[in-house]
């Protein structure tokens, strides 16, 4: 058994990392915050965005784009969006996992656009081919920020660089519920509705006008929307690692106090045995 000035040594160690992990808990309780209000305003405009043109591609007549055609698909691009850090859990490796089984399941060449260092990382050193890398986006990202990805992501596509291309996020449900998605981003595909119930649309000034300025703003919502739900993911995950990290220090403070006492107890039952052996000696 170490004796009582290791065990208090141990003590102080422990309580200065519980200090920091309840530190961390609630910088991320309070980033989380801010995020969850973005997206949850920005979720019911990417959906109803989303819902709308997937109706307008699949009743529009005799029009093409070049966001909208179908081509062989030869090679993939996967914009994975992992976090900058580490400290959130299964966070960066559940995303990280799901990449890896979503390239073996395809069966055909990818390369990926990492937005974050960790995802960046750790396909870089398996010889991943990495076309581009976003790292450092912040904790909050602004729309300028994803409509700057998203116009490179088209310029990507439209010059044949990838043939198909997905967004891999974490989709926030809860501080304590998120779930990795993979959304195919293009090209843009009609929706089951649009394909079994043709709605009757009227554009003005005309249908090529507002198919030109409704793509690349629909591309640009759903990217954006990729960045907010994986950042409040991620704080999400932070926290909640976070708090286990705490209630962890906890039975480690609880469990090295009751070392310490026993320790002091043997020291002190070791220095009577001694007294009353050298009163008997002297006798």
């Amino acid at each position: 058994m170490a004796n009582a000035r290791d065990i208090r040594r141990r003590i102080r160690s422990v309580k200065n990392m519980q200090q920091i992990t309840k530190a961390m808990k609630m910088v991320s309780a309070s980033k989380l915050r801010k995020a969850q209000e973005n997206v949850t305003a920005a979720r019911p405009y990417a959906l109803k965005i989303k819902e709308v043109l997937e109706d307008l591609a699949g009743s529009v007549q005799e029009y093409s784009h070049p966001l909208m055609e179908e081509r062989e698909v030869k090679k993939i691009g996967l914009v994975v969006f992992t976090g900058d850090r580490g400290l959130c859990g299964g966070f960066n490796s559940n995303l990280i996992r799901m990449t890896e089984h979503f390239i073996a399941d395809q069966g055909k060449e990818a390369a990926l656009i990492a937005v974050g260092s960790k995802g960046r990382d750790y396909f870089k050193k398996r010889g991943v081919e990495i076309t581009e890398e976003y790292i450092s986006i912040g904790d909050n990202p602004t729309f300028i920020q994803g409509k700057e990805l998203a116009k490179r992501l088209i310029a990507l596509y439209s010059e044949a660089v990838f043939d198909e291309i997905y967004l891999m996020f974490t989709e926030f449900k809860t501080a304590m519920t998120m779930r990795p998605m993979t959304l195919k981003l293009l090209p843009i595909q009609p929706g089951e509705k649009g394909k079994g119930e043709m709605v009757e649309y009227l554009y003005e000034p005309s249908e090529a006008s507002v198919m030109e300025r409704l793509l690349p703003s629909y591309v640009e919502t759903i990217v954006y929307r990729a960045l907010l739900e994986s950042k409040a993911s991620e704080h999400g995950a932070r926290m909640t690692a976070m708090s286990s990290a705490t209630d962890n220090t906890e039975e480690i403070i609880a469990k090295l106090t009751l070392n310490l006492n026993r320790a002091r107890q043997a020291a002190i039952t070791t220095e009577i045995s001694e007294i009353v052996s050298g009163a008997a000696a002297l006798q």
